[in-house]
């Protein structure tokens, strides 16, 4: 069974919740984005990273804001069930952002990152990454990995969503850069069951295919 929940902040309590003792081996949970426990590779990191990826469930994470990317960036990369991973610990992986992945039968196209609203607090003490954004290159990649499901697939997992959504959950101020461009063109031209997306520490379901997701587990439908 696959389970998605929000931003966790590398906060180890959330992974303690009652709603996740459900899961049995074999399962899978997908974290949306702020993930948070690769930030300042210390040892007490790494023995969590260690831990996690020996968890009777496998846990896989899209990139959000408050990941370190430079970190990230550095651990291998693979192919894995139909897209590129960084293997991170044992089974704990990140979903590269603009890949297909095929998990129990289901294509689930992720795409991580977003735009930070204290961009400017957070470059003064290094704790922010240009890569949070997507580049032109990593757009492509996304619309062909796209194309290659006939613009089909089951569910999408994202950190931020799309200005529509935005609008409707009553977000202020516009977002207006390659990635809410991207998103905007996906509501036009793909086919997709469910979108799934974090960021907002919301949880809240948007009627008919949406769902904000902060501390709720949610199964795949």
């Amino acid at each position: 069974m696959i389970y998605l929940t929000g931003d966790l902040h590398g906060d180890l309590d959330r992974l303690k919740a009652k709603e996740l003792k459900r899961l049995k081996k074999g399962d899978t949970l997908i974290v949306c984005g702020d993930f948070g426990f690769i930030w300042d590779d210390s040892k007490k990191e790494k023995a969590v990273l260690k831990k996690l990826g020996r968890s009777r469930y496998q846990i896989l994470f899209i990139e959000g804001t408050h990941d370190n990317m430079d970190l990230l960036e550095q651990y291998p990369q693979e192919e894995w069930n139909g897209g590129q991973v960084h293997r991170i610990s044992g089974s704990l992986l990140h979903l590269m952002r603009g890949q297909v992945f095929t998990i129990e039968g289901k294509k689930i196209f992720t795409f991580g990152g977003g735009e930070s609203a204290e961009m400017d607090l957070r470059t003064e003490d290094g704790t922010w990454w240009a890569q949070e954004l997507p580049t032109e290159e990593e757009i492509a990649d996304a619309r062909a990995a796209l194309l290659a499901q006939d613009n089909a697939v089951d569910c999408i997992v994202t950190h931020e969503c799309n200005t529509i959504v935005r609008k409707f959950i009553g977000l202020e101020g516009e977002r207006s850069n390659l990635m809410t461009h991207f998103f905007d063109e996906v509501v036009d031209k793909v086919q997709f069951r469910q979108w799934f997306f974090g960021c907002y520490h919301l949880d809240k379901a948007i009627p008919p295919r949406y769902q904000a997701l902060f501390q709720k587990v949610i199964p795949l439908g």
